[in-house]
């Protein structure tokens, strides 16, 4: 594919600027990319290009950081900076060369300095979010079914990034009120592959923390956010069936309870059912909720899904959850999460519910429990069956 021409220097005897010369081959490229065909056959000269006009541009928003004056004449940058975003997320869809070109040129830890740069900018440009909103769907799509690129992207944009942009920006686009569109889904998509592929291989890194230095590690303190962002991905039916197939994530969801809730019987643990952290009189805990919300992923990754219901059995997590249960102030609907999960993994499953009903039989399960879940164990000759209880479930 050949790029397009830039505009002539001369239109009708004016002189053309260079950066609207520059706006409007992007824009041209960035329509092109829409096309399959078009991104397989891009030469990788053009992604050097882009870099160079997103390079150059980056550097107004520096000045801008530096002398907040200058913020007022960022208008066309951001502009070129938004199109280089979108001609780059655009040549990165279902093409792992334009993936592999566009990583080794360095463009992502130039992508994430820029986005990191947007938020020292404080301020609330439409422009700016739009720029913003582009950069991040540019490094979603670079890292979508890529390791390579999700190796560097994570080097370049964990913890700050992840902590300060993209977690808190999807968090509140899948939980706001309005669904996601069709535009959206693919752009999340990538977005829950990274997220998801990040947790599977940083999550151990909330057991560093500790009553003692709670915050101590920027690790562990994104991967709690990592957690929170998957809870409500797995809440979200678009994203829901992606993520419950996703290699390793549900093992590594119950090994991690496993872990967490060992460590609730040493006091110096940050998850102690009894620890918590005072400033000024008031209690905080950085993992508050963090056992609840592994639960809660449990119930969202098994909902309606027979094949994690039978794995969650197989792994042993069902007398996990049920043990989970217990007053913990740093979890305060603990008990609400574990009625959800045994609820989601027993539906249409006689097979998690005999499990269950031997459980109680042998004190293993609390009856008063079961009975919040709207179960009771029923014995019939020398079967046990777990039925549904009279009562409806007190959630």
């Amino acid at each position: 594919m050949a790029a397009p021409r830039p505009p002539p220097a001369r239109l009708s005897g004016v002189m053309v600027p260079a950066p609207i010369q520059d706006l409007e081959a992007l824009r041209a490229l960035t329509a092109l990319f829409k096309e399959q065909r078009n991104r397989e056959t891009a030469p990788r000269t053009i992604f050097q290009r882009v870099l160079d006009i997103l390079k150059k541009s980056s550097r107004a928003v520096e000045l801008a950081c530096r002398e907040p004056a200058q913020v007022d004449h960022l208008a066309a940058s951001l502009q070129l900076i938004t199109e280089c975003f979108r001609c780059l997320r655009n040549a990165c869809i279902e093409c792992s060369v334009n993936q592999n070109s566009i990583r080794n040129l360095d463009t992502i830890g130039v992508a994430v300095d820029l986005i990191l740069l947007f938020r020292e900018l404080r301020v609330e440009q439409e422009s700016l979010l739009t720029a913003f909103r582009c950069g991040l769907q540019f490094l979603g799509n670079i890292a979508s079914r890529n390791e390579a690129s999700q190796r560097v992207v994570w080097m370049h944009a964990f913890p700050e990034l992840f902590l300060v942009a993209l977690l808190d920006l999807t968090i509140a686009k899948i939980a706001g009120e309005e669904p996601l569109t069709k535009d959206d889904v693919p752009v999340f998509l990538s977005h829950a592959e990274l997220v998801a592929s990040a947790f599977v291989d940083q999550c151990r890194a909330v057991l560093h923390l500790t009553a003692e230095q709670p915050t101590g590690d920027e690790e562990a303190l994104a991967t709690i956010r990592l957690l929170d962002v998957l809870c409500e991905m797995t809440a979200n039916t678009d994203l829901l069936g992606y993520l419950q197939v996703f290699p390793g994530l549900l093992e590594r969801v119950i090994d991690l309870l496993r872990l967490i809730h060992a460590a609730g019987s040493d006091t110096t643990s940050i998850f102690s059912p009894c620890a918590s952290i005072k400033a000024e009189g008031d209690i905080t805990n950085v993992a508050e909720g963090f056992k609840s919300h592994l639960i809660r992923l449990i119930g969202n990754l098994c909902y309606k899904n027979k094949e994690n219901q039978d794995k969650v059995s197989e792994l042993d997590g069902i007398p996990l959850i049920l043990d989970s249960c217990g007053i913990d102030d740093s979890n305060p609907f603990l008990t609400q999460w574990v009625v959800y999960a045994i609820r989601n993994l027993t539906e249409d499953n006689s097979r998690n519910q005999d499990l269950i009903a031997k459980m109680e039989e042998q004190g293993l399960a609390d009856p008063s429990l079961l009975k919040k879940m709207g179960f009771e164990v029923e014995k019939r000759g020398d079967k046990l069956i777990l039925k549904s209880a009279s009562d409806t479930p007190q959630l």
